[in-house]
């Protein structure tokens, strides 16, 4: 290596760090680069249900946005003819100046100010875009979404944004996940929680009862003398995890309703009942609190 390419490289980092520098005594320069225009990005917000965050889906959105000028190219101009090369960057779309200080002259590198970095001039604009190489349009954009996403996750698609000016670099689309409140599953990470009410007879004799899932509906038993806030584990029965493997469970919290109001009836037999040493109150060492019964569960 010279010492010339020695002094272009520290050109080069300068001209990165300080938009053109090229050093001190005239060393340096650099290689000129022409500006590429950069599309910006664009957002938009993807709702899904329970069913489509178990499984992943394929969302297909409209987008308004700025697509390229199909009667150009993206060019901007009207024809391949109708280009100038500039007569102040000479095409290199830069400019150069040279300034004299104590130290010796130093030159710095900008963007020409007559052709904004293109290096050519348009003598002839498209009539569709006037020029910018860009029209708003409206655009299908396919989608597709992983299993186990969740609220606030962001998916970036490369190259769906905005258009760029004169065949640029097009713009990202950031696409944010948003989720839709099921009527009776509540999520916790991958774990799905349902509250199942029965009733006191029911907690005490035992039965069968249906309860939803994400895909369909199952049977449970109610073991006979079943205390409220009771927790079953369906294990398997949750949601995936996002990129990984294995699926989080379903937890049954058991509530025992609790009637307002009886006839005077089943007053008498409440009575009769509560006076009966089966109804008198035993709790074991096995039988704990709600808080401590969702705490060993999400541990």
């Amino acid at each position: 290596m010279t010492m010339e390419d020695i002094f272009a490289s520290f050109g080069d980092i300068f001209g990165d760090a300080f938009g053109g520098l090229g050093g001190f005594g005239g060393f340096g320069g650099g290689r000129t680069r022409q500006r590429v225009n950069k599309g910006s990005n664009l957002r938009v917000k993807v709702k899904l249900n329970l069913q489509e965050i178990a499984k992943g889906a394929e969302k297909k959105i409209k987008v308004n946005k700025y697509v390229s000028c199909s009667q150009c190219g993206g060019s901007g101009a009207a024809d391949s003819n109708s280009y100038s090369t500039c007569s102040t960057c000479r095409g290199s779309g830069q400019v150069t100046r040279v300034t004299n200080t104590l130290l010796g002259q130093m030159q710095s590198t900008s963007t020409c100010p007559t052709c904004g970095g293109e290096g050519k001039i348009i003598t002839k604009k498209c009539n569709a875009c006037y020029g910018e190489g860009i029209v708003k349009a409206q655009e299908i954009i396919k989608i597709n979404i992983p299993a186990g996403v969740g609220k606030g996750m962001q998916m970036t698609i490369n190259g769906k944004g905005n258009a760029a000016r004169r065949g640029g670099v097009p713009g990202d689309l950031i696409v944010v996940i948003d989720e839709e409140n099921h009527p009776q599953l509540i999520r916790e990470g991958k774990d799905l929680i349902y509250n199942l009410f029965i009733s006191v007879p029911e907690a005490i004799l035992g039965t069968n009862v249906e309860i939803p899932t994400v895909e369909s509906k199952v049977k449970i038993k109610i073991d006979q003398g079943t205390q409220p806030g009771k927790i079953l584990r369906l294990r398997g029965k949750g949601l995936p995890e996002i990129n990984g493997y294995g699926k989080g469970d379903l937890l049954v919290n058991i509530n025992v309703w609790i009637p307002k109001k009886t006839t005077t009836e089943e007053q008498k037999l409440l009575e009769k009942m509560m006076n009966s040493d089966s109804f008198t109150p035993k709790p074991g060492k096995d039988d704990k609190g709600f808080f401590e019964r969702m705490k060993s569960y999400f541990e």
